[in-house]
């Protein structure tokens, strides 16, 4: 069966955080700034997190899944550190 592609375009236009946030570029920054306010272009140069409800979306374009910024920490299942792995070892031989 084949595997499900990743949407290329939407790859190169986000980064996705550790933490599974999509971050992204805000709009209305490219061209036409001049008749723009400096507090405005100032605002619109920082890089944006795509709200809860866009990220969830999202994840079926990328098939994996996202956490946004409305969603707790605890929606992402975390890796265990070598500590916590040695622990699981020792008490999966006793």
């Amino acid at each position: 069966m084949p595997k499900n592609k990743m949407h290329k375009g939407f790859l190169k236009r986000v980064r996705i955080s550790k933490t599974g946030k999509v971050r992204h570029r805000s709009a209305y920054h490219k061209h036409l700034s001049s008749h723009k306010s400096g507090k405005r272009l100032r605002q619109l140069r920082k890089d944006r997190y795509m709200a809860g409800s866009d990220a969830k979306r999202m994840e079926k374009m990328l098939f994996r899944r996202l956490r946004g910024r409305n969603q707790p920490r605890t929606a992402i299942r975390r890796s265990p550190s070598p500590q916590q792995k040695a622990e699981m070892r020792a008490a999966g031989k006793d």
